[in-house]
């Protein structure tokens, strides 16, 4: 794959960078700038070597228009502060006014386009749209890095199309996160444990199936859990389920005991009366959710606390662990206490520990935990995932 290093002297020449700058915001405030930290480094490598410096990004689901809402502005602002450097803005992504904010760019310096899905040919499924739009970026410089690894399982006009229109390599920050991949799938070091959360199996059927392969231990929990445990026959009451699934969880049951692969399901799950911060909740036994409490109207929303130092046991055991999807709903207090020790558990293991997915690096964070305390946090929850289950990801086969 090619690098930075392949693109010769940067000296003057403007570079285009694709970061992944889609942070959560809430009335106006970045609540994580986790994605923001990530990209500094090919940001400041670039402005090292006297690069002029375009960086463009999504946020959130915008229709193809400009929305308030979705804007990158908040962004530029914080990455100035992070960079300690003027960033400038604005507030488009092609046209005169972004042409000339690019050619008033001096060596060193930085400015940030607007939100890329503001245009309808950047996700475009229609080819010459899309290859429309890239033209269009195309024309504000002399280079372009891919950096964003959060999207490069996608088909863009920004991941793919760009990088074909104009000399392409890939940052810093994809370099190391697929360094980080391959480490996980290529020889990891056993025992290989997999923590798999979030609220859906249909999420991860795909890894599921690849992982079985690789891995000596597979730890559910999340909304996910509870198709495991219908498909074993038990009761889940309200709790999330998904019926479609129960056939294919049952050939993951029935593989893994064939493959020698443990797959560790909670012995007990804490249970609320509904979905709600305030929700009077009980820890029963996984196999008697319908025997809680609320009855039928049971909803389990964490790990028991029996299961998270199971759980815990199983991670300060193994040599590698990957982690992808919180262990129940953390944003309530009440039900983060799985998620939380999961968390305690990677940061005091030995071995190499990584945290994949926008939930879980946002849950870390959001509980108190470092970055430096786990061995690596993705960027990419699906790009992540993509690549775990053997799928060729376009923004990575673009660059080799």
């Amino acid at each position: 794959m090619r690098t930075i290093d392949t693109l010769g002297p940067l000296r003057s020449k403007t570079v285009i960078v694709r970061c992944d700058l889609n942070v959560p915001i809430a009335d106006g405030a970045i609540t994580d700038d986790g994605r923001i930290r990530a990209s500094l480094t090919t940001i400041r490598e670039l402005r090292d070597a006297d690069a002029r410096v375009v960086l463009i990004s999504h946020l959130g689901r915008p229709k193809g228009a400009p929305e308030e809402r979705y804007s990158l502005r908040p962004v530029a602002r914080r990455m100035e502060e992070l960079l300690g450097a003027p960033v400038g803005f604005v507030a488009e992504t092609v046209g005169a006014e972004a042409s000339a904010a690019v050619a008033a760019l001096g060596d060193g310096d930085v400015v940030l386009l607007e939100n890329l899905r503001f245009n309808p040919g950047e996700t475009s499924k229609d080819d010459a749209e899309r290859r429309a739009f890239a033209e269009e970026l195309a024309t504000l410089g002399d280079a372009f890095v891919s950096d964003g690894f959060g999207v490069v399982h996608r088909r863009q006009a920004s991941v793919t199309d760009l990088a074909e229109l104009l000399p392409s390599a890939a940052g810093r920050l994809v370099a190391a996160e697929l360094e980080v991949l391959r480490r996980l799938t290529e020889d990891p070091e056993r025992p290989y444990t997999v923590v798999l959360g979030g609220s859906k199996v249909s999420d991860k059927l795909g890894v599921i199936s690849h992982l079985l392969e690789r891995v000596d231990t597979l730890l559910i929990g999340g909304g996910m859990l509870f198709t495991f445990l219908a498909a074993q026959g038990h009761g889940v009451a309200s709790s999330l389920l998904e019926e479609d699934q129960l056939d294919t969880v049952r050939g993951y049951l029935a593989e893994a005991e064939q493959r020698g692969v443990r797959i560790v399901l909670p012995s007990d799950v804490v249970v609320a009366e509904a979905f709600a911060a305030d929700a009077a909740h009980e820890v029963v036994a996984a196999d008697a959710i319908e025997e809680s409490s609320f009855g039928g109207s049971a909803i389990g929303l964490d790990i028991g606390p029996e299961s998270a130092a199971a759980f815990a046991r199983v991670i300060a055991e193994s040599a590698t662990v990957f982690w992808n999807g919180p262990m129940g709903v953390f944003e309530m207090e009440a039900f983060a206490e799985g998620t939380r020790t999961v968390a305690r558990a990677l940061t005091q293991t030995e071995g190499f520990t990584v945290v994949g997915g926008g939930d879980s690096a946002a849950a870390v964070r959001a509980l108190g935990f470092a970055d430096d305390e786990f061995g690596h946090i993705s960027t990419g929850g699906g790009a992540s995932l993509e690549f775990l289950e053997g799928k060729t990801l376009p923004g990575l086969e673009v660059l080799a």
